[in-house]
């Protein structure tokens, strides 16, 4: 059965935006979800502008920052691990966000 194609850009940057008014406290117990959910997140928008018609040249730095912060998480998914990458998490999803306002075109 083949995959599904990834969503648009603006929906999947509809549900990173989301996440913009929420957080936890890394030692707290309470970042499982919120990072991951951001990961994940990250990850749909990812596939998602480079399945774009405009191409992935048009969102070279969101994606230059997704792969960078990709890199830097390797597989690891543990609450521990992502807890450490706390800044480098919520920093690219920031980052995205003020990116992608510059960019209304894109998901409107």
């Amino acid at each position: 059965m083949p995959s599904p194609e990834p969503a648009l850009v603006r929906d999947a940057f509809a549900t990173l935006q989301a996440t913009l008014g929420e957080t936890c406290t890394p030692g707290a117990g309470d970042c499982a979800y919120f990072l991951g959910r951001i990961t994940q997140e990250l990850t749909e928008l990812d596939a998602s502008m480079r399945a774009d018609s405009k191409g992935p040249g048009h969102f070279a730095k969101p994606l230059a920052d997704m792969k960078a912060l990709f890199a830097t998480l390797g597989e690891d998914r543990t609450e521990a691990h992502l807890e450490k990458h706390f800044s480098a998490i919520v920093g690219t999803r920031d980052g995205i966000n003020t990116w992608m306002q510059d960019h209304p075109d894109d998901y409107r």
